[in-house]
């Protein structure tokens, strides 16, 4: 009889989940963190990096929309954006349709070191890809439509708490 590994053990089975979705779910976790690796050369902290993905990506927000897409408070947000602006990476402007409110938007530079990022995380997806014989290459391929589907039923699925709900970030920028 084989015996388990410590990590096995360490990942006691959920009643109702396979282990093939526990298999995703921790080589999910692998995966961004082996491309994260890439994101120190930006010269900013993750919770700004995220912040400016979520402009960049998504467009101008409101400081309470970008604040429920961070999953963060209001002031705790106020803070980051201050910072952005401090390094010319976003910028508050009136919102046009909200006399007294703000809005905030990505500036081109937080724009290119947003892009930069994302093609260095890319890049080192690429290199480690090419250590896979073409077949596993194929495979990848070929699970993407369905792994596409499951973000989007993700996406569909009430949120836990209500009052702490996120807005619809997208993930796969």
């Amino acid at each position: 009889m084989a015996t388990r590994s410590v990590a096995q053990a360490a990942r006691p089975a959920i009643p109702g989940v396979g282990a093939d979705l526990d298999q995703l779910h921790r080589l999910a976790i692998a995966l961004l963190r082996g491309v994260k690796v890439e994101d120190g050369a930006a010269g900013i902290g993750p919770a700004p990096l995220s912040a400016l993905s979520v402009l960049t990506f998504g467009g101008p927000l409101a400081l309470g929309a970008l604040a429920r897409a961070e999953g963060v408070r209001p002031p705790t947000m106020s803070r980051l954006v201050d910072g952005l602006e401090r390094a010319g990476l976003a910028r508050r402007s009136a919102d046009p349709a909200d006399a007294r409110g703000l809005r905030i938007a990505a500036t081109a530079k937080g724009r290119a070191l947003l892009l930069a990022g994302r093609a260095r995380r890319l890049r080192r997806l690429a290199t480690a890809a090419h250590t896979l014989v073409p077949a596993q290459r194929k495979h990848v391929a070929a699970a993407l439509p369905a792994l596409a589907a499951l973000v989007r039923a993700l996406h569909e699925l009430p949120a836990p708490n209500a009052s702490k709900r996120r807005s619809r970030r997208r993930f796969d920028e």
